[in-house]
């Protein structure tokens, strides 16, 4: 007979991709509805190589990463480059601060786009209903 944990795990990668996913919507709204050649122009001052480009795509990674780990769609790719965006955000601009009140918040946003990575979209998910759809 299963407990209640074991029966709420299954809920785990949810709360992971709630949690993921809203920081990361609304972190890229506000680069994609903001001036993104002056988010490049940033970026470039602090050394991020092909700013402009990456300030694009920062700004989409970021948005609509978002939102496929919220609906629970492609979620081990979407995490994956969000976690990719936080290596970038970690090394150019965080390190030189230190953990606490430097890069610290970052690590964990990497942690948790590492365990979407490696739990996938989890049963609730809108990537398990089309994959029921399929067969």
């Amino acid at each position: 007979m299963k407990t209640w944990l074991e029966t709420a795990q299954k809920f785990v990668p949810l709360l992971l991709r709630i949690t993921l996913g809203s920081v990361f919507i609304v972190h890229g709204w506000g680069k994609i509805s903001g001036d993104l050649a002056q988010l490049g122009s940033t970026f470039g001052n602090m050394g991020i190589p092909v700013a402009a480009v990456t300030a694009w795509l920062v700004a989409i990674i970021e948005f609509f990463g978002g939102i496929l780990v919220l609906l629970g769609l492609y979620t081990r790719y979407a995490a994956l480059f969000i976690g990719l965006v936080m290596i970038g955000a970690m090394v150019f601009v965080k390190f030189a601060k230190g953990f606490q009140g430097g890069w610290e918040y970052d690590f964990v946003l990497l942690m948790i786009s590492i365990a979407l990575v490696f739990l996938g979209d989890g049963p609730v998910a809108l990537g398990q209903f089309f994959k029921r759809n399929e067969s």
